[in-house]
Order: C-alpha cells, then sequence, then structure tokens
C-alpha cells in the first residue's frame, strides 16, 4: 500500500497499542504452563502472530474471547519427541525465543520465516548449539535445528542481541537440573531481559542473579491473569509529532515499566535544547527512527550512536532511516554504527520514501511528514501492520491526511 501523506500538524489523545515486547514473553510463559492464562488489553499484530503460530506449534492453543482478551490454553513443561513446524513470519523475537524451546520440549524443529528474518545474526547460538552438541542446518528459505538442550553451564556474548538471554532464560527452566547463562561482554539492550524476568516471575518462575550471571532452577510455569501496558516504543512516535509541533497527548504509559524504551521521554528533553546532543541507543535502538525524526528538526547537531545492530533489523535501519529522512530533505551522515544529524527548520517534502518493508521507518516519515512544505509520498505504507496495525487510523484520527494510492 502505497500512501500521500498531505502535511498538517496532529492534535488529540492517543494511547498506543499494549507492548509487543511484553505480549510475546507474557504468550509464550502462557503457554508453557498447564492451564488457562488470560492476559488483557491484547492487540494482535503480525509479529505477534507469528508467535501465537509457534506456541501452538508447540503444543498449546490460544483463543482471542470477547474484545482485547487472549486465553492461552498452556501445553505444560513435560517434554515429548515431535519435529515440528515453527513459522516466525518476520519476528527476530519468535525465532530467538522458540529455538531453544523447541529444543528443550520437543527435540528441535523446521523453522521458516519471511524478508530478512533468516539473515539476522544467530551466530551466538549457532555457536552454542555446535559446543552442545546440537545440529543446527540451514537450507535455502529455512534452518532446523535437532537435540536435547542440556542443562549445563552457557556463555554467550551480550553485544550481538538479548534476545538470545531471553530465549535461553524461558527454556532453561524446563530442564531437569540446574543451568547457569553467563554474558561474556557487556548486555546490550539489557532492559529486555528484566522483561522476560517480569513476565516469568508471574508465571512464579524465577532466576536468582549471582556475580553477572543467572542461576536458573528447574521449575514449573504456572497460569496467571495478566494485563499488557502501552508499548513505549509505538508511543515514541506520537512523542515525536509532540516534539515536532503537534498537540498530541499520549495515554496509558507507565512509568515504572520494565520497559527500556521509556527513556524516550529523557531523550526528547536532551533534544529540546539548543545545542550540541549526543544519545547512545545501545540500550533502546528501537528508538533511533522517532529520535531521528526529532533531530533532523531542531537547533543543533545530534549524533546518535550504539547503533550497529539496527543494520540487521527488518531493514539495514541505519541505511533506511538515512534514505528516508534524505529524501524528504534532512541533512545527515551514516556511519557504521551512528547517525550524524544536522537540524533544519523545516523538511521539503515532496520526494517519495521508500519504507523498505520497514513498520519503523514508516512511523518515521509519517511524523516527519508533519513538518514538511509539500506532500510526501510512502511506499509500502502497509508494513505498520508487523507492530502497529492501527497505526493509520490513529494518525488519521489525530487530523493526520493521508490518501491510499
Amino acid at each position: 500500500m502505497n500512501v500521500e501523506i498531505t502535511p498538517r500538524r496532529l492534535s488529540g489523545a492517543v494511547t498506543p497499542p499494549p507492548s509487543k515486547s511484553l505480549l510475546h514473553r507474557l504468550i509464550v510463559c502462557g503457554a508453557l504452563a498447564e492451564g488457562v492464562t488470560s492476559l488483557h488489553n491484547y492487540t494482535s499484530s503480525e509479529d505477534l502472530k507469528a508467535t501465537l503460530a509457534c506456541v501452538c506449534a508447540l503444543g498449546a492453543r490460544t483463543e482471542e474471547v470477547r474484545a482485547h482478551e487472549l486465553r492461552v490454553y498452556g501445553r505444560g513443561g513435560k517434554p515429548e519427541t515431535r519435529q515440528a513446524h515453527y513459522a516466525c513470519g518476520e519476528s527476530g523475537t519468535t525465532l530467538r525465543f522458540f529455538l531453544p524451546l523447541s529444543l528443550a520440549l520437543t527435540g528441535g524443529g523446521r523453522f521458516t520465516g519471511e524478508g530478512r528474518l533468516l539473515e539476522r545474526p544467530l551466530g551466538p547460538f549457532e555457536m552454542l548449539f555446535h559446543e552442545k552438541g546440537i545440529a543446527l542446518r540451514r537450507g535455502a528459505n529455512e534452518l532446523s535445528v535437532s537435540g536435547a538442550l542440556p542443562a549445563g553451564d552457557y556463555r554467550l556474548p551480550g553485544d550481538v542481541s538479548s534476545q538470545f538471554f531471553s530465549g535461553l532464560l524461558l527454556a532453561l527452566p524446563l530442564l531437569t537440573a540446574p543451568s547457569t547463562l553467563e554474558a561474556t561482554t557487556e548486555i546490550e539492550s539489557a532492559p529486555y531481559i528484566e522483561l522476560t524476568l517480569a513476565a516469568q516471575a508471574l508465571a512464579d518462575v524465577r532466576s536468582e542473579r549471582d556475580a553477572g550471571r543467572w542461576i536458573v532452577a528447574p521449575q514449573s510455569y504456572r497460569p496467571f491473569e495478566a494485563e499488557a501496558e502501552a508499548d513505549w516504543s509505538q508511543a515514541a512516535f506520537w512523542l515525536a509529532a509532540r516534539m515536532l509541533g503537534s498537540a498530541v497527548s499520549v495515554e496509558g504509559l507507565s512509568r515504572a515499566s520494565a520497559q527500556g524504551d521509556r527513556r524516550i521521554e529523557e531523550y526528547a528533553e536532551a533534544l529540546s535544547q539548543e545545542g550540541d546532543v549526543c544519545l547512545d541507543v545501545s540500550q533502546c535502538p528501537d528508538l533511533l527512527p522517532p529520535l531521528a525524526a526529532m533531530a533532523a528538526l531542531r537547533e543543533g547537531s545530534c549524533r546518535i550512536e550504539g547503533a550497529a545492530r539496527l543494520r540487521y533489523k527488518e531493514s539495514d535501519r541505519l541505511s533506511s532511516v538515512s534514505a528516508a529522512l534524505r529524501a524528504l530533505g534532512a541533512e545527515l551522515l551514516e556511519e557504521p554504527d551512528a547517525l550524524e544529524i544536522r537540524g533544519v527548520k523545516t523538511l521539503r517534502g515532496g520526494a517519495p520514501v521508500d519504507c523498505r518493508g520497514d513498520h519503523r521507518v514508516a512511523m518515521m516519515a509519517a511524523v516527519a511528514a508533519t513538518r514538511c512544505e509539500k506532500p510526501v509520498l510512502l511506499l509500502g505504507a502497509d508494513c505498520v501492520g508487523k507492530s502497529y496495525p492501527a497505526f493509520w487510523r490513529d494518525y488519521t484520527r489525530l487530523g493526520g491526511e493521508i490518501h491510499v494510492l
């Protein structure tokens, strides 16, 4: 779907969708419990559909009941020998969670993905699986793993993705003996691990942290009831629109959240001041697109660093963000792991922006369009369905003017 946006400021109140990152974790914990888990404030997206498909492949069942409620009928933690097909869509979270879970419970399985998913880094698991005697095979459009996830000591680099740690933390309690998990480097996106631990605690599963490592004892997940909080990473785009001059208020956010992307308020405050700013997104990489939009339209320059891992998202996000903002008239320099942005007073617009299949690039461009002089054509704007299917509805409800072409 291509859309043309007529530049105008937005106005009104908006509540972001529930946290996709948290819902992934709550759904998995519910699937590993024996009984029925009820999740409130549930809203679907393409990534969450992938996780629902994979919990069903694992042997659980899900059902949407009433408005915004998901029930997960858990399979418990009993292992069985059964190789299933795990269709992960474009969800890196789903793939990295279910690789160790399939090994712990069914002896492995076959994994498929869409877009760039199977190109995204799996090195820490490949190294670890080889060490543990687990076979990982890559085909043209799929990969498979076979073997049993053994209890024992696990050591992983922390500078590739925290999802490898979360996947193991979810799987290790299912084993019959204690295990340890340790990072060999500083962990980037560490708040996502805290989100995993918080979801597990709701299911009465806990890991002990000692001297830089986690000690995970055998445990049983228990069914629970929870309400998913609003997503700070999606809220960041509306907060960016507000900083760019739109009268938007964002509702439903928890400032006690474990979501690392709540840092957007601190970074937005820094960008609201004149002068040069340097922001590190190593712990909150999803914030780079809305931060880049804000930085493009302010007094002073901004360096956004700690972003090398963004080259392995749905798009090479450093490249796609740079290309999108340049098309709109921004001034910026792309570096291997950073963006250097010099703010301007207004963006000219008038040129097509290729979203490159990346939901966060599309939302960034839509927010930046509110400060353009000419209409903005977005190519592939329906990619927002990956994480925020109602984005365009909310955008128009706030007064945005779009025309579907």
